[in-house]
């Protein structure tokens, strides 16, 4: 028996097809809009993204792995030491598979943000609900609890200041 061969269109309407399946199941969360995250950190405290209204919040979806994000990693501690007695918080998420690797990095290099992992790598719970496809990547919550930025890595300082400037009223 001979396969199949279909032509080319059909094949590009069978793969779009699966993407755009791939899309509703999966996607980043609107700008503009609250973003549901709640989980149970490593160190075992409770961690709901509603609670930190009021803060500007950094999430950062990274991994030891990853060459960038330990390159980037200086640059959000930096970030997190200047503004965090402003109101500036962060919440990791470690696509790592090896929890091991995770708290040591976390130790050695004093972090003291919460951090989520479950071992999954790119099947992690939050990676997969928010189709995130590389890392490091960043996103940023206003003080309402809103997501406003969706790439805040190359102008992390300047996003978060601006956003930590925002009057909110209550």
């Amino acid at each position: 028996m001979k396969p199949i061969k279909l032509p080319l269109t059909l094949t590009a309407l069978f793969m779009a097809a699966s993407i755009s399946i791939r899309a509703a199941d999966s996607a980043p969360p609107p700008v503009g809009k609250p973003v549901d995250i709640s989980f149970t950190a490593l160190d075992g405290k409770k961690v709901n993204l509603k609670d930190l209204k009021g803060k500007v919040v950094l999430i950062d979806f990274w991994a030891t792995w990853c060459t960038i994000c330990m390159e980037e990693m200086p640059n959000v501690k930096a970030a997190y030491q200047k503004y965090h007695p402003q109101g500036f918080e962060i919440v990791g998420i470690s696509l790592d598979e090896k929890k091991s690797l995770v708290t040591k990095y976390l130790a050695k290099e004093k972090i003291p943000w919460p951090q989520y992992f479950d071992g999954l790598e790119w099947k992690n719970k939050f990676a997969k609900r928010f189709a995130v496809e590389e890392l490091p990547t960043m996103w940023l919550i206003d003080k309402r609890g809103n997501v406003r930025d969706l790439d805040a890595k190359d102008k992390l300082y300047d996003r978060i200041k601006e956003l930590l400037a925002e009057n909110v009223e209550k």
